[in-house]
């Protein structure tokens, strides 16, 4: 049993060929003009790379969303050891602090490009909570410390991430640096707690 197919088209419909071709050449023209069996996979294939294209990218913005709120949540827990004392009680250092918010993220992050800044204010007006990218769009992490503050002194916790994109060439270009990823923060800014220490 043959599938159906779509009537030839009409002669008077087929362009017709250049003077002076061949007659095999015109008939495998006419031929190629009337044939209408793979046009879906014709139109498919035209499509599939925009559609894919655009899947890619909505599913690589809601990882970037994630990706930045669980930073800000492992942030701001890990940042409650230093609010209650518990850090300054043990000593932590910059390092030790890392780890406590690395043992706070999942699977998306490379704690090794974990960068942590922690300073000390007067006043919540004073509080740095900007993006430290330079004005050639590059990560600038020169003024970081790491500062845990006393009792009932001003703290902001920082910590910066650059998430890889890998869509941005296709039109929606998340980047917000010159190396093509994005650059990802938590921040925590709080009054430590009236500890005795």
């Amino acid at each position: 049993m043959t599938m159906p197919t779509d009537p030839p088209m009409p002669l008077s419909t087929i362009p017709p060929a250049r003077p002076g071709a061949s007659p095999i050449r015109r008939f495998l023209a006419s031929r190629i003009v009337r044939d209408r069996q793979a046009a879906t996979a014709v139109e498919f294939g035209i499509l599939a790379l925009p559609f894919l294209a655009l899947v890619g990218a909505i599913f690589e913005s809601a990882l970037c969303f994630l990706a930045g709120q669980i930073l800000d949540t492992a942030v701001a827990d890990a940042g409650r050891l230093i609010r209650t004392g518990q850090a300054q009680a043990g000593s932590y250092s910059s390092t030790t602090f890392k780890t406590e918010v690395c043992n706070r993220l999942y699977v998306l992050f490379d704690c090794t490009g974990l960068t942590i800044d922690s300073k000390v204010y007067t006043n919540f007006t004073s509080a740095n909570t900007s993006m430290p990218i330079d004005g050639s769009k590059n990560f600038d992490s020169s003024g970081f410390t790491f500062q845990m503050g006393g009792s009932t002194q001003i703290v902001v916790v920082r910590a910066f991430y650059q998430f890889p994109l890998y869509f941005n060439k296709l039109g929606l270009d998340l980047s917000n640096l010159a190396n093509g990823s994005r650059l990802l923060s938590g921040v925590s800014t709080f009054r430590n707690e009236p500890f005795p220490w």
